[in-house]
């Protein structure tokens, strides 16, 4: 088993250079829009990666997009044997990322809460003058 520092330094390697491929290697009519692998999960025994993909657009888009780097994804394992240096190289599994939706579906609610109603006197009452 490998020791956690070392799982994240493989998680960062596999994430840019999965990136990296995406972006000038894979050309697939479905990838289009806005792609980014968000995160990168190895497993402890770094033979399976689940790869966190964030795609911007509609929700076909989105499955769109997923089929397809799915699709891609024995080619992308075959191609990162020869960009990093493992042992093992493993297998891909990609999955949606739904963090980017979730925190843009909560600043529409707190925009749409507005601003704060102001008391009428500021909500300060004193007792000046008195003794």
């Amino acid at each position: 088993m490998a020791d956690r520092r070392r799982i994240e330094r493989v998680n960062g390697l596999l994430r840019e250079e999965i990136s990296n491929l995406i972006a000038s290697q894979v050309n697939d009519p479905r990838l289009r829009g806005i792609i980014t692998i968000t995160q990168v999960q190895t497993a402890s025994d770094l033979r399976s990666a689940r790869v966190y993909v964030s795609v911007m657009g509609a929700e076909s888009t989105r499955q769109e997009a997923l089929a397809g780097i799915q699709s891609s994804a024995s080619y992308l394992r075959r191609e990162l044997r020869s960009r990093v240096s493992l042992r093992y190289v493993p297998f891909l599994k990609f999955v949606l990322d739904n963090a980017m939706l979730e925190a843009d579906r909560l600043m529409r609610i707190i925009d749409d809460l507005g601003p704060p109603e102001a008391a009428g006197d500021g909500g300060t009452t004193t007792s000046a003058g008195r003794a």
